[in-house]
């Protein structure tokens, strides 16, 4: 390790760290945390804002790749943390504290549902905190909370104080910007005796417009063509580690890799193995390999994910129910080797049952196909393969 990374400690999850983890990132390396974004509404509009399209600026609900079709009564939510077998939520936007009201209910929901110490932490930037919103959280049962300062504008900074009487675990969470690192110095001088932690992420190049409103394209490039992370943002971010840990603040940089392979690949795992069929094959990768057998007109193509949505579901899955009746009775399949994909509409079954019984499969006018897909609410496909 190069001296001027002395004392970060690479870990075993491709990141760097001084001091101690925060423990909504312990739980988030081993892929139990669950993702809860609150709201896409937010005021601070920061450039670097990865927010996908379908959420920025609108006021909707996720509890990780799931859309929660009603905020009041998100009965998804707690279905998403028990098939990922979740033990904390991460609560994120936008802001959070623009539906501070959800966030409290749904803190105590979690809590009332898997437990006390079902923990908890929150991001939010500083634009909306005061005395009532953070009394507010703290009284729902929050565990952690992480405080995005803007660091182009002191204003605000002031209000993170406001978290320090409650008992608590205060933390920072901003991203790691190459030609920042005068600007992080100075939040760390300022919040070295105000908080536990400090955590840089990775900054990263989005693909949604909502993250290029001041994103410079020729100042920020990717460090290589298979990353969306930034060139200069680990150099950066290691030296802030050694800063912080001058100032005697614990500090953790996040890299994308992180993100991507670790904290998402193990919760797709873990999900993996509450949604697989026995005979259903789960990959090193967490994805899930399996059959399916389709209609001729619902089969996966250009526009299918459209399709879908717009589809009137009821008639098809009527009809599928009634294929699955004729496969059983020709005795094709066993009743529990096969079941209704009602969001998907679809016969799921196992690959090997598809490719034993792919020639009676067509002979019912039907497309038997072997599929490779993530565990997620939206089952996103990532190869198809008809028999």
């Amino acid at each position: 390790m190069n001296s001027c990374h002395s004392c970060a400690v690479k870990t075993k999850h491709h990141s760097w760290m001084s001091g101690t983890l925060a423990k909504g990132c312990q739980l988030c390396v081993k892929g139990e945390k669950l993702v809860l974004f609150i709201t896409g509404l937010c005021g601070q509009k920061c450039f670097y804002c990865p927010v996908s399209e379908r959420k920025f600026g609108s006021d909707v609900v996720f509890a990780n790749e799931w859309k929660i079709s009603n905020p009041d009564n998100p009965v998804e939510l707690l279905e998403e943390a028990r098939l990922t077998r979740a033990t904390g939520a991460g609560i994120t936007g936008g802001d959070p504290l623009v539906k501070v009201g959800r966030c409290c209910h749904y803190i105590k929901l979690l809590k009332r549902t898997f437990g006390k110490s079902f923990h908890t932490h929150l991001y939010t930037p500083l634009m909306l905190v005061n005395e009532e919103n953070i009394k507010r959280l703290y009284e729902a049962g929050l565990d952690e909370i992480r405080f995005h300062p803007d660091l182009d504008d002191k204003k605000w900074w002031h209000r993170i104080e406001l978290a320090r009487k409650y008992k608590w675990d205060v933390g920072i969470e901003i991203p790691a910007i190459p030609d920042y690192e005068e600007k992080t110095r100075t939040l760390i001088d300022f919040i070295a005796d105000k908080v536990m932690f400090i955590n840089l992420n990775e900054l990263e190049i989005s693909d949604t417009q909502a993250a290029h409103y001041k994103m410079d394209p020729k100042k920020f490039v990717s460090k290589d063509s298979l990353s969306y992370g930034v060139k200069g943002s680990q150099e950066m971010a290691l030296k802030m580690v050694n800063y912080a840990h001058e100032k005697n603040l614990s500090a953790h940089f996040c890299t994308a890799k992180l993100k991507d392979s670790v904290q998402v690949g193990e919760r797709l795992k873990r999900r993996a193995k509450s949604i697989a069929l026995p005979d259903e094959t789960i990959t090193e990768d967490g994805t899930i390999i399996r059959g399916c057998i389709y209609l001729k007109d619902t089969v996966p193509s250009f526009g299918y994910r459209k399709r879908l949505n717009e589809t009137n579901k009821k008639p098809i899955i009527e009809k599928l129910n009634y294929v699955m009746q004729e496969l059983v009775k020709n005795k094709i399949f066993k009743r529990d080797e096969i079941r209704i994909d009602e969001i998907k509409i679809r016969l799921i079954t196992s690959e090997k049952n598809v490719q034993k019984s792919a020639r009676k499969i067509k002979e019912l006018n039907l497309v038997p196909a072997i599929i490779e897909e993530y565990p997620t609410a939206d089952a996103l496909e990532i190869d198809v393969q008809f028999v």
